[in-house]
């Protein structure tokens, strides 16, 4: 191959990159979506992806113990208490995490008896 085919072939890879940016420069500006030339193979995932289940939301113990000094300031000191020790603690940092949405829904119904 001669040099000035080579030239003109780098030329040409060069007008087609530039092509390239400037369809990327467009679509990061909002203009018009790009249009590829060449076909794009996928992989296909051999194992199809299973529906997830939607995690439970973790209730922190300072959700729980907003809730739980609500309800002693409106007078129910005792029966907080009495909600604290009924999970396996003289206070609420010595309870499991695992019982604070029982907690929150013990206190839920404090006050409303």
């Amino acid at each position: 191959m001669s040099k000035i085919k080579l030239l003109l072939d780098v030329v040409s890879d060069m007008r087609s990159l530039a092509d390239s940016i400037q369809a990327v420069a467009d679509v990061m500006a909002g203009n018009e979506p790009v249009e590829t030339k060449e076909p794009t193979t996928t992989v296909k995932d051999p194992e199809p992806k299973k529906k997830e289940k939607p995690k439970k939301k973790e209730i922190t113990l300072e959700e729980v113990r907003a809730k739980l000094a609500e309800k002693s300031q409106a007078d129910l000191t005792a029966q907080v208490r009495e909600i604290i020790q009924r999970y396996g603690g003289s206070k609420l940092s010595e309870v499991d995490p695992k019982h604070y949405a029982d907690m929150l829904k013990d206190a839920e119904v404090l006050g409303n008896e």
